[in-house]
């Protein structure tokens, strides 16, 4: 299996230039002794949170007649909105499928883009993709199984590092592995001394598990959809598997009262508007310090997303 190479990253850093937001590393002053944190705010991108990164790259490399057909995409909503952002920027159609439970703000804010939504069940989301893409001629853009995207998502290992060539500590969440896939990547390929540690909900840690086994271990629909990190709950696959199984160094899995508790310090403590998924890292940061090494920790704030009365619901001490 080919995997993303720091070239690859590099050059997908040069298409980005310019459409992306180079988001800064906040240094926290309440940091942990021993553990001087910064965060990355993927949250400020133009659809609040890194999956523009991946989604404008691989709409980007697509030949011209391919992406004049058009895109469609599956997506819990974040990468959905990245593609319908990044499709009107090209001035291209675009479909979104999207789980009947994702949260009503993300499937609005993709039909605010101009991307026409269909909603299924979670469990049908790939297949009814492949079923449009053939009726329609239009190209597949995966929320994280595809080297274009996972190079995208890389460029956010490039600016930390960029940022912060000290970094003892990386965190990074783990989803469909993704954004963790291209940052380790990035993160091992120029700084090897770097620990990379991915984050993922504990109801349903198929990506800790896989890496244990070696292979796939998934989890069913009503499992992983028991995360109130909505952004989380798809499985690893075997592009993404490969590549944590290369770069990463572990994987710390967080509690739902973790989550909701890391929430509520970003916007209290970091002045940050994080969706659960989003606050994650922190919540490794926060309440796993035993399962991580000690020194100067970088943690990647993936989205800030959320329903206003959510926020305020986990924001409340």
């Amino acid at each position: 299996m080919e995997l993303v190479t720091i070239d690859d990253i590099r050059a997908a850093a040069e298409i980005l230039t310019g459409v992306v937001v180079h988001t800064p590393l906040l240094p926290q002053p309440w940091s942990q002794p021993g553990r001087q944190l910064w965060l990355k705010p993927e949250n400020l991108q133009p659809v609040g949170a890194f999956k523009l990164r991946g989604a404008y790259h691989a709409i980007a490399v697509l030949p011209d007649e391919a992406r004049k057909a058009g895109v469609v995409t599956h997506s819990s909503g974040n990468h959905g909105r990245a593609v319908a952002y990044a499709a009107a920027l090209f001035g291209v159609p675009a479909v979104v499928v999207i789980p009947d439970v994702a949260p009503p703000i993300k499937i609005e804010a993709v039909r605010e883009l101009g991307a026409e939504v269909v909603l299924v069940p979670g469990s049908e989301r790939a297949d009814a993709t492949e079923r449009i893409a053939a009726e329609r001629g239009m190209a597949v853009i995966p929320p994280f199984d595809h080297r274009d995207v996972i190079a995208g998502q890389g460029t956010v290992g490039l600016e930390i590092l960029a940022d912060a060539t000290d970094a003892d500590v990386v965190l990074v969440q783990v989803g469909g592995g993704g954004l963790a896939s291209g940052v380790s990547t990035a993160i091992k390929a120029l700084s090897p001394h770097t620990a990379v540690y991915g984050v993922e909900p504990a109801v349903a840690p198929d990506a800790r598990d896989s890496l244990a086994a070696g292979r796939l271990v998934p989890y069913p629909d009503e499992q992983r959809y028991a995360t109130i990190a909505d952004g989380m709950r798809t499985g690893l696959s075997e592009l993404t598997l490969a590549h944590l199984t290369a770069h990463l160094d572990g994987i710390v899995t967080v509690a739902e009262d973790e989550i909701r508790d890391a929430v509520g310090v970003l916007a209290r403590q970091a002045n940050l508007v994080a969706e659960p998924s989003g606050a994650t890292t922190l919540a490794a940061y926060l309440h796993h310090a035993d399962e991580l090494p000690a020194g100067r920790t970088v943690a990647v704030v993936s989205g800030g997303n959320l329903d206003p009365t959510q926020l305020a619901t986990l924001v409340t001490p």
